[in-house]
C-alpha cells in the first residue's frame, strides 16, 4: 500500500479540535499508513504559505475564511471540511449536530426548573446562530421566556474586551432571576460567568450558566466549574479521515449529505448544579454553602447568612433543594473528593485536609456512606474507565 500525504489544517488551541485531531490520529494509526503533516493554525489566520509547496495527497481542514476555501480549492485534492461555516461548498464536510447541542440545554434548564432562559452568542460563527435558532425555539415550545445577546465577533479586527464586558454585564443586569444561560461555547460562557462575578450575580443560584465543547481546561479554570454540552468530536474525527480516506481512493462521497453526529450528554459541573429558587434566604444559604462547605462549616455558620431560624431554614431547603443544609454540605463534600480522587493523584491524606476532614479516616467512612466505595476503590473504578 502507498503511503498517502495528508494534511490537517485544524486548530489546537482548543478542545474541540483537539477531539478532532484525536479521532483522525486514532483513524490514521489503526485503520491506515498516513503521513500526517500538522502545523500550527490560528482559527481564521490566511492560507499557510507552506500550501504553495505542499505535495500531498489530501487534506482535512476547518475552513473558517473564504481566503482558504479558495486556496485550497485551488489544490484539486480530495478533502474533507470540518466547519459548518461552509466557506467551501461542493466539498464534503462534518460536523456536530445543533439542534442536539440546544436540546440538551434545554433539557438541562427545564429539568432544574428554570423558565426564564437565555442565550449569548457570536453573531460571526454560522454554528453559534444556528444553536440560538434551534434553543430559541424549544425554549419557546416549552413556554419558558427567551432572552438573548449576542457580543462582538471574537474575530472582528475591531474586537475589544473591554466593550464586549461591558455588554454582557448591561445584559446580564436586565435579566430576570433566576435565569440559565447558555453560551455558545465554552469560550463564551467563561466570559458570561466573569461577568456574573462582576455584577456579584450568585452562580449557579441566581445564574446557572452552561457552555459547548466540554474544554476541559477552559471548564475547570472558569469560577465556578463550567457545565458543558459533549460533542462526539473523536467520532466526528474517526468518520471524516474516514470519508478521505475513501475519497482518495477513488470513491465518490456525496457532498450534499453531511456527516453529522449526535452530541454526547452534558457534563454537569458547579455552574449548573441548582434547582430555579427564587427564595433569597435559601439562595443565600446555597451560595455561601458552596463556597464553603469544604472548610468543614457547620449549620450554625449558615444560619448565619440569613435571619431564619433553623426550624424555618431547614424547612425551606426541603421544600425547595430537596435537602436539609447539612445533606447540601455533605453532598458538596463528596462532589470535591470525587473530582480530586478521579482528576488527581494526590494521597487520600492530602483530599481528607483539602475537604475539611480531621482525620483521613473520618473521609473515607463518610465516602463510603455517600457511595457505597471506599476512597481507593473509586479510584481505581475511574483509572480503570479512562484506560479502557
Amino acid at each position: 500500500m502507498t503511503r498517502r500525504a495528508v494534511a490537517l489544517l485544524v486548530e489546537t488551541s482548543n478542545g474541540y479540535c483537539r477531539g478532532l485531531l484525536d479521532g483522525i490520529n486514532q483513524y490514521a494509526k489503526h485503520r491506515t499508513d498516513w503521513s500526517i503533516y500538522l502545523s500550527e493554525q490560528e482559527r481564521g489566520a490566511m492560507p499557510p504559505a507552506w500550501l504553495d509547496t505542499w505535495q500531498g495527497d489530501g487534506i482535512i481542514a476547518r475552513v473558517e475564511t473564504d481566503a482558504i476555501g479558495r486556496r485550497l480549492r485551488q489544490l484539486n485534492l480530495p478533502m474533507v471540511d470540518l466547519s459548518a461555516a461552509r466557506h467551501l461548498p461542493g466539498v464534503p464536510w462534518a460536523d456536530t449536530e445543533d439542534r442536539g447541542i440546544a436540546e440538551l440545554a434545554v433539557e438541562h434548564f427545564l429539568d432544574r426548573g428554570f423558565r426564564n432562559l437565555a442565550f449569548c452568542g457570536d453573531p460571526g460563527l454560522r454554528w453559534s446562530n444556528a444553536r440560538r435558532d434551534w434553543f430559541r425555539d424549544l425554549a419557546t415550545r416549552g413556554e419558558c421566556r427567551f432572552f438573548e445577546h449576542q457580543t462582538m465577533h471574537r474575530y472582528d479586527p475591531m474586537y475589544r474586551w473591554d466593550r464586549v464586558a461591558l455588554g454582557l454585564t448591561d445584559w446580564l443586569k436586565s435579566l430576570p432571576r433566576p435565569v440559565a444561560v447558555m453560551g455558545c461555547n465554552d469560550f463564551l460562557a467563561h466570559q458570561v460567568l466573569d461577568a456574573c462575578r462582576t455584577l456579584g450575580i450568585s452562580v449557579p443560584e441566581q445564574a446557572a450558566v452552561l457552555g459547548v465543547d466540554n474544554d476541559r481546561l477552559i471548564c475547570e479554570l472558569s469560577d465556578p466549574a463550567l457545565s458543558s454540552v459533549i460533542p462526539d468530536t473523536r467520532r466526528t474525527g474517526y468518520e471524516a479521515a474516514e470519508m478521505l480516506d475513501r475519497m482518495m481512493n477513488g470513491q465518490v462521497v456525496d457532498a450534499d449529505h453531511p456527516l453529522i453526529t449526535q452530541p454526547l450528554g452534558i457534563r454537569m459541573r458547579q455552574s449548573t448544579d441548582t434547582m430555579a429558587i427564587d427564595d433569597q434566604d435559601v439562595v443565600k444559604a446555597l451560595s455561601f454553602i458552596r463556597r464553603h462547605a469544604c472548610e468543614n462549616i457547620r449549620v450554625a455558620d449558615v444560619l448565619k447568612q440569613t435571619e431564619l431560624s433553623r426550624r424555618a431554614l431547614e424547612h425551606r431547603f426541603v421544600k425547595l433543594v430537596g435537602r436539609t443544609p447539612h445533606d447540601e454540605m455533605t453532598r458538596v463534600r463528596m462532589d470535591r473528593v470525587k473530582v480530586l480522587l478521579g482528576e488527581t493523584d494526590i494521597s487520600i491524606h492530602e483530599i481528607s485536609k483539602r475537604t475539611g476532614f480531621e482525620y483521613p479516616e473520618y473521609m473515607a467512612a463518610a465516602f463510603k456512606r455517600a457511595t457505597g466505595r471506599s476512597p481507593t476503590e473509586f479510584r481505581q473504578s475511574v483509572q480503570s474507565d479512562a484506560a479502557s
